[in-house]
């Protein structure tokens, strides 16, 4: 069954003739709007629109749909316009979810302070490193750090967060200090399991591309905080966010033991589903997300 945007999405295609046209307005790339088109045309079976180079044409089943269609987005464009003014009000809730490490770094004094500054706002902000899905969980927002493969959510970037590999000098005295990623192989390396590679899957630079090397060690949590206190008890060799280790950098009691040398950098991006404008509450709330983080940024 198509979904009810996507009939929104193909109706503004069809009146303004152009992908590049539509994308613009819904704040998406062309891929985005051309695969979204094409999925709509696989699930119903026909061809909607002649593609090239220079306009799209409606086929005979393209007119016929867009007669429905259209309706379906004066319907929606109706209803958007009907709750404008709630939109733009800072009240009601708001159902954000955050990774961990975001969270006891930086976003529960964020998002608590934001919340003191709005009275009428409560924000129910929940601590996961799994990816949830925004529509059928109700979130109203996500910070994800990672890769958006989800053409139906908007996702904005805010940062990037660079991993470092690190020990403890109590664990380097014992065991030497690595001078090349491949001798990590000889090491206990402790491992991180919420990572989107493998966790035993160490990324670093190389010469012409980025080179993977696979370590092992006798400790693996999905908690960063666990992780980051046994480096900091010496029991092996970390790879994480520098954010998470900065302050223990700087204060020596982490050593980064590749500098420059770590391949591995996310984007942190802030999550939101595919409505034509996110209530302003929540416009509000990324700004403010986004500031904490580049207030920070020498974390990352």
């Amino acid at each position: 069954m198509p979904k009810t945007d996507d009939l929104v999405l193909f109706a503004q295609v069809a009146e303004c003739g152009s992908f590049s046209k539509v994308a613009e307005i819904n704040s998406l790339t062309n891929s985005v709007v051309s695969k979204r088109i094409k999925k709509l045309e696989e699930s119903l079976g026909v061809q909607l629109l002649y593609r090239t180079t220079r306009k799209l044409t409606l086929t005979d089943a393209g007119r016929t749909l867009y007669q429905g269609a259209k309706n379906v987005k004066q319907a929606a464009d109706e209803a958007f316009d009907a709750v404008a003014g709630l939109g733009e009000s800072i009240t009601g809730q708001i159902k954000i979810s955050v990774p961990t490490i975001s969270g006891e770094l930086l976003l529960a004094e964020a998002v608590a302070a934001f919340c003191g500054q709005y009275p009428g706002l409560n924000i129910d902000m929940s601590l996961d490193n799994r990816f949830v899905d925004l529509i059928d969980e109700g979130f109203d927002l996500v910070i994800r750090t990672g890769y958006l493969e989800d053409s139906s959510l908007i996702a904005r970037h805010i940062i990037d967060s660079q991993w470092v590999v690190c020990a403890a000098p109590s664990y380097i005295a014992r065991h030497g200090r690595p001078q090349h990623p491949i001798e990590l192989k000889q090491h206990n390396c402790l491992q991180y399991a919420y990572q989107t590679t493998g966790a035993s899957d160490w990324e670093f630079k190389g010469e012409h591309k980025n080179q993977v090397i696979k370590v092992a060690g006798n400790f693996s949590t999905d908690n960063p905080i666990a992780l980051r206190q046994g480096a900091l008890s010496g029991h092996g060799i970390a790879y994480v966010p520098r954010c998470l280790v900065y302050d223990d950098l700087m204060q020596g009691v982490l050593v980064d033991l590749f500098p420059d040398q770590v391949g591995k950098k996310l984007g942190i991006y802030a999550v939101y589903p595919f409505t034509r404008q996110p209530p302003k509450k929540v416009r509000l709330l990324i700004e403010h997300i986004r500031n904490k983080y580049l207030a920070i940024q020498h974390c990352f």
